[in-house]
C-alpha cells in the first residue's frame, strides 16, 4: 500500500509566467495586481488548514528547512548543499526529499488535490530525521518529530483518503478536538439544515465538542462576538437531538482574515473604476466580518467589470474537497488579459444563443434570457489554491448566475504549458504524432465550451418566492425522457449544490463535459477556433473532433486511479465524470464505437484504446447526447432521485473496468505542477515581478520568499 502513495517521481515542472504582460500593465494596475497577489496568498494557510490537521505544521517544516539549510550559502543550490557533510543525503534521496516538498508546496497539504488521495516521501524516515538533525536546530527538529507519523503513516487504510471522518477519512472541514468527539455525516447535514438558510456555509468549519453540543467556526478577521444585542448566537439542532445545539464562532482563520482584508483595501486604492471599487468594499466586508451576503454582494459587482485588464477572484469558492459538498476552498485568481485569445472566445460568446439552442432539450429547460458573460484568455500570475484549473465558470451563486449572470475565463498559460518528451500511456503507437499535435487545440475548445455552454446552460425550475414560479405552474414543461410533465421543482431557499449535496460537485462537471463532447463536432464552433477542413497548420476539424474524443476517452480509463476499490470511493469530481463518460462510450448501441484492446490477459500490460473515428457522430456523439438530456432534465427539474440513481449507476465501476486499474496505476503520468512568481514593491516605488526556475527547488524558493 505504501508504494503505491509515494510522491510523484520526475513530475513535471513548468513555470506559470505572467511577467510578460505584467510589465506592459502601467503602475496603478501593478499595484493593483501585487495587492491583490498578496490577499490570494495569505490564504495559503487557511487551505492547508482545510486540507488535513497537520499539512500546516509540514508546511512550515518544508520552509524552515530550506531556509535553514540555504543561510549560509544563499546562491548555492540546496541540491548541492545536503548532498554533501553535514547533511551527506545521496543523490537519490536529494532528488527525494526535494520532490516530495515541491509536490506538497503544489498541492497545498499531503493529499493530493487531484484526487484527494495521501502521498508520502519516497525517502525513509530515519534519513529526513537525520538531515533536519544535522540543521543543528532544535525547534526544527522538535517540529519533525510532532510531524514524523502525520508524514508518513499509511495506517489505518481509510485515513489515506479525504473525506467523512466517521468513516476513518480526514477532513480539514471538520476537525477532530482532542477528546476525540467525531461528527457524523448525518449531523452536519442536520446543522445545515439548522442555520444553513441563516450562515451560508462555504467560509466554514464545524467541530463536535460533545455529543450534543457543535460550533460552527466562521472565517473572519473579527473574532466574536457570540453574543449579538444580548442573544447568543446558538441554534437548536432538532435534526440530532432535542437538546443539540450549534453555536456560531467567529474568527476561524483571524490572522489570515485580517490580512487579506487589509491587502484588499490596499488594492481598492489601485482600483480602475467604481465597479472594481465596490468589488473591493464588499470583499473587505466579507471577510473581515465573516459575511458570505457581503461576498455575494462582490460577485455581483465582479460580474459587471466587463472586460478589466487585470482579473481577479477571491474567495471560498469551490466546493469539491469537503465531503458534504457544501463549504469552499479558500482560491485566489490575478490574471493579464490575453487580447488575441480573447477575440476568439468573444466570437464564441456571440455565437453562444445559437450553440445552446442545439443541445438536446426544449427552451423551457433553458434561461428565459441569456445575457451573454464575459469571456476571456488570461495568463495567470497568480493562482491560490490546491491546485490551478484550466478554465473557470463562476460565481457559484445559483441566483446571481440567474438573474444578474456569469463570466468565464480560460486560463492560457495553463493550457499551453507542455514538456517534451511526455509518454502517452493507452494510446497506439500509429496515433502518437497527431495525439501530441492536437491535443492542446482539441483540450482548448473542450475547456472554452465546457465553461461557457456547459456551465452557462440550463434553467432550474424553481419557487423563487412563496407561490411565485420562473416555469408555469399549471403547466409545467414536459421531459423530453419520458414525455410527462416534471412534477418536482426547487422550492424557495433549496439550491441546487443543498439538494444534490455530495454528488453535485462531479454531476456538473460530467453535465458541462458532455456538453463540450455534444457540441464539439459542430463544424462551424470548430471554425471560431481556426479549425476548417483546410486548416493543416492549426489542426484539421475532424482531426480535432477526433482527438477531443479519444482524449476524454484515455481520460476516463486512467480515471481509475482517483477510484478507491475497497471504499468504491471517487477521489476526484472530474474523473468521477469522466469514467461515466467512457462507459457510455463503450456501451452504446452495438459496443463497436470504442474498445479497449489487449491481448496480456495476465498484466493487461499492452493495454490500448480503439476509437472508431466514423463513429463519431452515429454513435459517439448520440451517446453523449442522450445521457447529457437525463443529467440535465433531471438537474433542471429537481428529480434528485433519480439524479442521483443515474449517476451513481453511470459512475459504478463494474468488474470488467476495475480490473485495469493495477495498469492504470503502474503506467500514470505524474501531475504538472506549476511554479508561480512573486511582485515586490521596493522602497524606491519600484514594482518588481521575479520568476523561479523550473525546478523542485524554484518551487520551494517561490514559496520561502512569498508572504503567507
Amino acid at each position: 500500500m505504501s508504494s503505491q502513495l509515494y510522491a510523484d517521481l520526475k513530475a513535471p515542472v513548468s513555470l506559470l509566467s505572467a511577467k510578460v504582460h505584467f510589465e506592459k500593465l502601467t503602475d496603478k494596475e501593478k499595484l493593483y495586481a501585487h495587492y491583490f497577489s498578496k490577499a490570494a496568498h495569505y490564504g495559503t494557510r487557511i487551505v492547508l488548514r482545510q486540507v488535513s490537521p497537520d499539512s500546516e505544521k509540514v508546511f512550515d517544516l518544508i520552509l524552515s528547512f530550506y531556509r535553514e539549510v540555504t543561510a549560509a550559502s544563499p546562491g548555492t543550490p540546496i541540491a548541492s548543499i545536503i548532498t554533501a557533510a553535514p547533511y551527506s543525503l545521496s543523490e537519490e534521496d536529494s532528488t527525494y526529499l526535494l520532490e516530495y516538498s515541491s509536490q506538497f508546496l503544489s498541492d497545498l497539504g499531503n493529499y493530493k488535490s487531484f484526487g484527494d488521495v495521501k502521498f508520502i516521501p519516497r525517502i525513509p524516515s530515519s534519513t529526513f530525521a537525520a538531515a533536519v538533525a544535522a540543521t543543528g536546530n532544535e525547534s526544527l527538529k522538535t517540529l519533525f518529530a510532532k510531524v514524523e507519523a502525520a508524514i508518513y503513516d499509511t495506517e489505518p487504510r481509510a485515513s489515506v483518503l479525504l473525506g467523512y471522518p466517521e468513516n476513518g477519512h480526514v477532513s480539514g472541514y471538520y476537525p477532530v478536538k482532542s477528546s476525540g468527539e467525531v461528527i457524523t455525516k448525518t449531523e452536519i447535514e442536520a446543522i445545515h439544515d439548522a442555520v444553513g438558510g441563516i450562515y451560508l456555509p462555504e467560509n466554514t468549519r464545524v467541530v463536535k465538542e460533545s455529543a450534543d453540543r457543535f460550533l460552527l467556526l466562521v472565517a473572519s478577521g473579527v473574532e466574536g462576538p457570540e453574543v449579538i444585542d444580548g442573544e447568543k448566537l446558538e441554534f437548536a439542532v432538532p435534526g440530532i437531538s432535542e437538546s443539540a445545539t450549534v453555536a456560531i464562532k467567529f474568527g476561524d482563520h483571524a490572522r489570515e482574515m485580517g490580512l487579506i482584508a487589509e491587502s484588499l483595501a490596499k488594492a481598492g486604492e489601485f482600483s480602475a473604476n467604481g465597479t472594481q471599487k465596490a468589488m473591493l468594499d464588499a470583499y473587505v466586508r466579507s471577510f473581515q466580518q465573516g459575511s458570505m451576503q457581503a461576498h455575494k454582494a462582490s460577485q455581483r459587482e465582479w460580474v459587471k467589470d466587463i472586460g478589466p485588464t487585470v482579473e481577479t477572484n477571491i474567495g471560498f469558492i469551490e466546493t469539491y474537497r469537503d465531503p458534504a459538498g457544501i463549504r469552499g476552498e479558500w482560491d485566489g485568481l490575478i490574471a493579464m488579459v490575453n487580447k488575441e485569445r480573447t477575440k476568439t472566445f468573444g466570437a464564441l460568446v456571440n455565437g453562444a444563443k445559437e450553440y445552446l439552442g442545439l443541445l438536446p432539450w426544449g427552451k423551457e429547460f433553458e434561461k428565459d434570457v441569456f445575457t451573454p458573460p464575459d469571456f476571456t484568455s488570461l495568463e495567470v500570475m497568480t493562482y491560490a489554491g490546491s491546485g490551478v484549473p484550466g478554465g473557470i465558470n463562476i460565481p457559484n451563486y445559483d441566483d446571481i448566475r440567474q438573474t444578474v449572470g456569469f463570466k468565464n475565463v480560460s486560463l492560457g498559460n495553463v493550457l499551453s504549458a507542455k514538456s517534451a518528451n511526455e509518454k502517452v500511456p493507452f494510446v497506439k503507437e500509429s496515433e502518437l504524432e497527431l495525439y501530441e499535435k492536437l491535443r492542446g487545440p482539441a483540450f482548448e475548445v473542450q475547456v472554452g465550451i465546457h465553461e461557457l455552454l456547459g456551465h452557462g446552460s440550463g434553467k432550474l425550475l424553481s419557487e423563487t418566492g412563496p407561490g411565485v414560479f420562473n416555469f408555469e405552474r399549471s403547466a409545467p414543461p414536459v421531459s423530453p425522457i419520458d414525455g410527462k410533465p416534471v412534477s418536482t421543482y426547487y422550492k424557495p431557499g433549496q439550491t441546487w449544490s443543498s439538494v444534490f449535496g455530495t454528488i453535485s460537485g462531479s454531476y456538473e462537471e460530467c453535465r458541462a463535459e458532455c456538453v463540450a463532447m455534444y457540441l464539439g463536432t459542430e463544424k462551424s464552433l470548430l471554425e471560431i477556433f481556426g479549425h476548417t477542413e483546410t486548416s493543416t497548420e492549426a489542426g484539421v476539424a475532424d482531426d480535432v473532433v477526433y482527438i477531443a474524443y479519444l482524449l476524454m476517452a484515455r481520460a476516463g480509463l486512467v480515471a481509475l486511479e482517483f477510484w478507491d476499490p475497497e471504499t468504491k470511493k471517487w477521489g476526484q469530481p472530474h474523473m468521477q465524470a469522466r469514467f461515466s463518460i467512457l462507459k457510455q462510450f463503450l456501451e452504446y448501441g452495438d459496443r463497436s464505437f470504442v474498445k479497449l484492446k489487449y491481448t496480456d490477459t495476465a498484466t493487461f500490460e499492452d493495454l490500448e484504446i480503439e476509437l472508431d473515428r466514423s463513429k463519431i457522430l452515429s454513435h459517439g456523439r448520440k451517446a453523449v447526447g442522450e445521457y447529457l438530456m437525463k443529467l440535465h432534465v433531471y438537474k433542471s427539474s429537481c428529480d434528485v432521485e433519480k439524479g442521483r440513481e443515474l449517476y451513481l449507476e453511470t459512475t459504478a465501476v463494474p468488474p470488467e473496468l476495475a480490473k485495469f486499474r493495477d495498469v492504470v496505476l503502474r503506467k500514470k503520468m505524474p501531475r504538472r505542477q506549476f511554479v508561480q512568481g512573486n511582485t515586490f514593491v521596493h522602497d524606491d516605488g519600484e514594482i518588481e515581478y521575479r520568476d523561479y526556475d523550473e525546478s523542485s527547488e524554484g518551487m520551494i524558493k517561490s514559496f520561502v520568499e512569498r508572504e503567507v
